[in-house]
């Protein structure tokens, strides 16, 4: 995966602060986030956070072994963890800080997990492994793979959504590489073409409405999914044969998927993948993207809304901020505004922001949350909402990595 990442060294380069709506002087939470007790040890890294519809929230990471990792689940009652459980374990993982592992809610106790397995002897030839729990986490059944190409290429990023007891999954998908060419390694080399593709996955493991979405996308940027009263709808970073590596959206209605379309028209051209990809959230109808990308040369974090279920989307807003690293979150709350989380640069460490962003602007005074690395080692800091709380999950550097947890209230 040679991406051309953008590194903080190209950020520091645009300082300018960029143009915002009116703040009103007022902040997301009522209080500042407080750190809760982790169920994670040292050597733990590359959270994911679900909740259920009674409130309850589970979390997932990668726990480094003497030899290998293991991919373990906890759950928070209150202010208490539930003993991990062990998912998975081994040394075939593909520990990775941008295609990290993803947790779902199915249904009451039903949950699934999607992790990336080393599939051949290539860095990045690795399956995308499914397993599903029918007890709220406690035991976990045999896995699914939801791709039956048997190619030694890449297939991560992946996004869960519920559906007809089981899950719909969404994925990047290189199986169109060709075979790699001795002495190299990576993206950049390989002149096929990633592929966003899905399938359904049932409760016993069944494969069933396995076609692909979109036939070029960018080849590492994180998948994107939610269910609306409309259907189901994917974003992810598009790829035009002019590398343009906007933000685009399909949607599933009426048994069939709908063509790509842009969410906004940001014209980002760029030759390498900038594995930054976007998060989106419903209610209803009611739809929230949020994304980071390069616009006029300076880096952004924006969000955008829509209220007919991803078709067609209000201009985009966008969040302060002087040198966003992006790596985005996203929670739509009950008054149809948006908490967003996005990684700020300052030197060689980061703040973890947040604000609240309506339809037109941005309405509260962002706050930092932690601080951590700007380090790729950092990962992706995921939130999600638990009634009038917000948990929060990071990757925490230092001697050895540890995944740390804060919770906020909202007002």
């Amino acid at each position: 995966m040679i991406c051309r990442f953008i590194s903080v060294a190209l950020a520091s380069l645009f300082l300018l602060l960029a143009p915002v709506a009116t703040i009103a002087a007022a902040t997301p939470f009522s209080a500042a986030p407080k750190s809760l007790h982790t169920p994670a040890g040292p050597g733990s890294g590359e959270p994911s956070l679900a909740v259920a519809a009674d409130g309850t929230v589970y979390m997932s990471w990668f726990e480094k072994l003497d030899r290998g990792h293991a991919l373990k689940v906890a759950r928070l009652d209150g202010t208490r963890w539930s003993r991990p459980v062990t998912v998975a374990a081994g040394d075939s993982f593909f520990v990775n800080w941008a295609d990290f592992p993803t947790l779902a809610v199915v249904g009451p106790n039903h949950l699934a997990i999607a992790w990336p397995w080393k599939s051949g002897g290539d860095t990045y030839a690795y399956d995308v492994r499914i397993a599903q729990s029918r007890d709220g986490g406690r035991t976990w059944g045999r896995f699914t793979i939801p791709h039956r190409d048997n190619t030694p290429n890449e297939h991560g990023f992946v996004s869960l959504v519920p559906t007809r007891g089981g899950v719909r999954a969404v994925w990047l998908d290189g199986r169109k590489f060709p075979p790699k060419k001795p002495g190299t390694d990576g993206h950049d080399e390989h002149g096929g073409e990633m592929t966003l593709r899905s399938a359904v996955v049932a409760a016993n493991g069944a494969l069933s409405e396995e076609t692909e979405l979109d036939a070029r996308v960018c080849d590492c940027c994180q998948t994107g999914a939610a269910a609306t009263e409309d259907g189901m709808a994917v974003v992810y970073r598009d790829r035009s044969d002019k590398e343009i590596r906007d933000i685009s959206i399909v949607r599933y209605r009426d048994g069939r998927w709908t063509e790509p379309v842009p969410v906004a028209a940001d014209n980002w051209m760029m030759e390498g993948c900038p594995v930054n990809g976007p998060v989106i959230r419903a209610r209803g109808e009611r739809t929230v993207v949020a994304w980071f990308a390069m616009v006029g040369d300076r880096p952004r974090v924006q969000a955008a809304f829509s209220d007919h279920g991803g078709h067609g989307f209000a201009s985009a807003v966008e969040l302060p901020s002087a040198e966003a690293l992006g790596r985005v979150d996203a929670i739509l709350l009950a008054d149809d505004t948006a908490l967003v989380s996005w990684m700020e640069a300052t030197g060689s460490e980061a703040d973890i922001r947040v604000a609240r962003v309506s339809t037109t602007a941005v309405i509260d005074e962002p706050i930092t949350v932690a601080r951590t690395s700007a380090a790729r080692a950092s990962g992706f800091p995921r939130m999600v909402q638990s009634g009038k709380r917000v948990i929060m999950a990071w990757t925490e550097i230092g001697s050895r990595n540890q995944v740390r947890v804060a919770a906020a209230v909202l007002p």
